[in-house]
């Protein structure tokens, strides 16, 4: 990839040499002499691409973010997990390796963790004033430390920002949803002759879209059905519904079973549609199935300032803070009432189906529901991100030098909502006849005082349930936690001395950061129900202990854990050779840091690479590099998390309704990646301002830290094949299971390779400026390798286990401007993925093998009003993505045979075609 630097923009100021940063590289002042691939796109082009979104978001677009998570992406209310406890977060994962392997940068330093699994939400990163974003695709733990594995993402602050600039805009799609306001703007101004000041703003609101059920035609509650066998293998169905439930609850056992109320207080025979060769399921019918968002909505607000001052002409500072308030909703769906045991004599019954109860000697009868007739369960995250940057720098002779200091404050607050408490349900849905006034009431208030205001809840039928039963039983469970960073560093850089071929360039750095992590919750896996005086629905280990937890969902309270860290790192660059014949110039770099962790050892990393100039035309690099990724304190530390759930037991080939159990692992270390890259840079003289580069990577990482999930199907295959995981998966005495667990283990092995190629070209056409520029990357495989468990191939494949997001192997990206007139320009941008494989997992069969390939068009006119406003450069511009209505080919997951209508049903952006307006100004 071209590792040129971004035109300045016209008020910038002009910079020094020792302004330049070349992200990758404490040495090199001129980006094209990086050794490490480096892509370099300006702001202009990736919001003139996609300039309904933010920076991030337009990033995404880019080929070598495969697998990135975004508000596009199915959402979760889980708090734990993958989405570092939001599961509408923005963030970066380069080659699909995991955003805790991609290491982000705001300005050449390190960005503070806003998710407490220590990844990154990019919407921190003031979009207003990044003048350009800069992505090293190799590893570079060697320059700036721990998760640089798969690459570095930098965004590059225009630091010299002089006037004014304003925009907003406002977007649709074509089906009336989707709505998105995106307001913002910049000043900048000099203080005296020494001084300068700049801040921004900026609000963004999308109102998502909210319902899978009936949003999109094209996905009508679609899962994945079968067992992946040859002789009954999965096949992506329409209409799944689960088989256990219906709407208005489905009688699942004695004389009544298999009947349902489909109408309130009446029952029917139940629908069982048509057999999908999977336990859970069904074709049609009365089956229950659920509704989740399928985007995400949130609120936004960005706020940014910096002050910088020139102390002498040597000698410069500057204080910068930034500041995130978001809030983001998802829902998964409604509550699953399983297994409910229901009196005969329950107040709501008919005095026929209590009739028929009796003659069969029947005192209780199970039920299951999906209770469509209560609000769904919502997942409101809300976070606080608080950056703040202050350094000092300067020149002391030939050398560069600068120390810096930064504080990062996360605070995330996550509420599930209408959820019941099972001591209230279980209160609730004992429902008796008062003897004394002949009201309907819940039996347990007849004999304890403490339920005098309980609600009696009528569940036979999709409406039955009043509003004040629902609010009564229904309420809600928060987790908060606090994220904290504070780090010093340190660079000396200079040119000790010249050789004959030139100037030997070397930098002296160090660091030191302590990072920190608390939780709390409202409701903990140890806060059970008080069975007292209930009946039903409400279990007893012993005379005094209950075995039911208050709340379905749980999350866990944590002591403040920390761990700090203390590098030192050495860097150099020495040209080898210089204009003799092949060799216009040799150059060499290396680099090497020790890091000590307070939890989990110290390590070396080190980088060694060269940039061969052949001519003024052909240019050749390559790397080889050390890096590691360090356990994070949530791998280590995380406290117990219980989350209640619908899984597959596949021993026994049925589903189970039963706790999932997330812990720590302090025994954690830290995994070690080597990545290799070779590749070419050509600018052929006879064709000017064209370039072309090729680059070749190859990364392996051991010791991989990987959370084995002992709910995954292929889990529990290793456990019945070989023994092993099988302390992950608790069964009862007759073998049903009771629980599954979820634990961190240094055990995996990733391993990938692939090619980038780029193609750049600027001219005029017909006396405009045309420029067009092509991304590709090419990522057969991704292999992850775990011991008992047949290897998974992500390259060219959909969903996989522990959160992997799907890996095209094939992803296009092409920028095409022209300027049609004097004051009309076009931008056109077209994203391209190859068909992929529906899962990695080798032994699996598909009856449809392949998701089928994809491919969108965004169009964008600008509209030059700055003469008629008298503004520089204001315009009026309208965009439309996804030009042609592509509709995204449905993908599906091999674990979620009983999700339909909840998660992982598609690939790609669901909107559809969406249309934008707006305007800027600058003077």
């Amino acid at each position: 990839m071209p590792a040129e630097k971004a035109p300045a923009a016209e008020d910038d100021v002009a910079a020094t040499p020792q302004d330049i940063i070349v992200t990758g590289s404490r040495v090199i002042r001129d980006g094209s002499a990086s050794p490490t691939p480096l892509t370099t796109v300006s702001t202009e082009a990736l919001l003139a691409a996609s300039p309904s979104g933010t920076i991030s978001d337009a990033l995404n677009n880019l080929p070598v973010f495969s697998g990135s998570r975004n508000s596009f992406s199915n959402p979760g209310s889980n708090a734990t997990g993958v989405q570092g406890g939001n599961g509408a977060a923005n963030v970066l994962n380069l080659r699909n390796l995991g955003t805790y392997r991609t290491l982000v940068l705001f300005d050449g330093h390190r960005i503070p963790p806003t998710l407490y699994n220590s990844t990154v939400d990019v919407d921190l990163i003031p979009q207003e004033l990044i003048q350009s974003v800069d992505v090293v695709t190799g590893g570079v733990s060697a320059v700036y430390g721990s998760d640089a594995v798969s690459g570095v993402v930098n965004y590059v602050l225009n630091k010299k920002f002089n006037g004014f600039r304003a925009h907003a805009e406002a977007g649709l799609s074509q089906y009336g949803d989707a709505a998105t306001r995106n307001m913002g703007g910049a000043a900048g101004f000099d203080v005296g002759d020494r001084g300068h000041f700049e801040a921004s703003v900026q609000h963004r609101e999308a109102d998502g879209i909210l319902h899978r059920v009936g949003s999109r035609s094209w996905d009508n509650l679609a899962a994945l059905q079968g067992t992946g066998s040859a002789t009954n293998p999965y096949v992506l169905d329409q209409d799944v519904r689960l088989a256990a439930y219906s709407f208005g609850g489905k009688i699942a056992s004695g004389v009544l079973a298999n009947k349902t109320f489909n109408a309130n207080g009446v029952l029917s025979a139940f629908d069982a549609g048509t057999s999908t060769n999977t336990s859970c399921c069904q074709i049609g019918g009365d089956g229950a199935y659920q509704d989740a968002s399928m985007i995400s909505p949130s609120r936004a607000t960005q706020l940014f300032a910096r002050f910088d001052y020139d102390l002498t002409d040597d000698v410069h500072v500057y204080v910068q803070g930034a500041a995130n308030l978001k809030k983001n909703k998802s829902y998964t769906g409604w509550n699953v009432l399983n297994g409910l045991t229901i009196s005969a004599d329950n107040a709501f019954l008919s005095q026929d189906i209590q009739d028929q109860l009796d003659a069969a000697g029947q005192t209780t009868f199970k039920m299951n529901e999906i209770w469509s007739g209560a609000p769904r369960i919502e997942a409101m995250s809300k976070t606080r991100q608080i950056y703040v940057n202050a350094g000092i720098d300067g020149k002391l002779g030939d050398w560069n030098w600068d120390a810096t200091y930064t504080h990062g404050s996360s605070r995330l607050k996550t509420v599930i909502s209408n959820i019941p408490n099972q001591q209230r349900l279980a209160a609730a849905l004992d429902a008796v006849v008062d003897p004394a006034t002949g009201n309907v009431v819940c039996a347990a208030s007849l004999v304890n005082s403490a339920y005098a205001n309980c609600v009696p809840l009528n569940l036979f039928g999709p409406t039955a349930s009043s509003q004040a039963a629902q609010d009564y039983v229904l309420g809600s469970v928060g987790f908060l936690t606090h994220t904290n960073m504070d780090a010093a560093d340190a660079a000396i850089s200079g040119t000790p001395f010249d050789t004959w071929a030139g100037p030997v360039n070397l930098a002296v750095s160090a660091e030191w950061r302590r990072v920190s992590f608390d939780a709390s919750s409202t409701a903990t896996a140890t806060d059970y129900a008080d069975c007292t005086n209930l009946t039903y629905n409400c279990s007893v280990t012993t005379a005094t202990t209950s075995a039911t937890a208050l709340y379905p969902t749980t999350f866990p309270n944590s002591d403040t854990v920390s761990q700090s860290v203390k590098e030192a790192a050495l860097e150099v660059e020495v040209p080898l050779l210089k204009d003799v014949p092949l060799f216009r110039s040799l150059k060499l770099n290396a680099a090497a840091r020790y890091t000590d962790y307070s939890t989990s050892g110290d390590y070396w990393t080190w980088k060694i690479g060269g940039v061969w100039e052949v001519n003024n035309d052909l240019k050749l690099r390559g790397t080889m590099s050390r890096d590691i990724r360090a356990p994070t304190l949530y791998d280590l530390f995380q406290p117990t998390t219980v989350v209640v759930g619908t899984y597959t037991d596949v021993a026994g080939n049925k589903s189970v309704y039963v706790p999932s159990i997330n812990n720590g692992n302090p025994d954690l270390t830290a995994e070690v990646g080597r990545t290799y890259t070779a590749g070419a840079v050509y600018k052929p003289s006879f064709l000017p301002s064209t370039t072309f580069t090729v680059d070749y990577y190859h990364t392996v990482v051991s010791d991989a830290i990987t959370t084995v999930q002992g709910f995954n199907a292929a889990t529990q295959q290793a456990c019945i094949n070989t023994g092993l995981y099988c302390n992950l998966i608790e069964r009862n005495a007759d073998g049903d299971v009771t629980a599954f667990y979820i634990r961190p283990e240094n055990i995996a092995k990733v391993k990938t390779w692939g090619i980038d190629v780029e193609a750049s070209y600027a001219s005029r056409l017909f006396d405009k400026a045309l420029s067009l520029r092509v991304l590709m990357n090419y990522q057969p495989h991704i292999y992850y390798e775990q011991p008992g468990i047949a290897t998974i191939d992500q390259g060219g494949a959909g969903w996989g286990q522990n959160g992997l997001m799907p890996s095209p192997s094939v992803q296009v990206s092409a920028f095409l401007g022209y300027q049609l007139t004097d004051s009309i320009k076009l931008d056109l941008f077209e994203k391209f993925r190859n068909k992929f494989r529906r899962s990695g997992v080798e032994a699996q069969v598909f009856a449809d093998e392949y998701v089928s390939s994809y491919a969108t068009t965004n169009l964008t006119l600008t509209f030059d009003t700055g003469s008629a406003w008298k503004l520089q450069d204001g315009a009026f511009y309208v965009s439309v993505s996804n030009l042609f209505n592509a509709k995204p080919p449905l993908s599906g997951y091999y674990s979620g045979q009983s999700s339909a209508g909840q998660s992982y049903s598609f690939s790609d952006d669901p909107t559809g075609r969406a249309f934008l307006v707006g305007f800027r100004v600058k003077g």
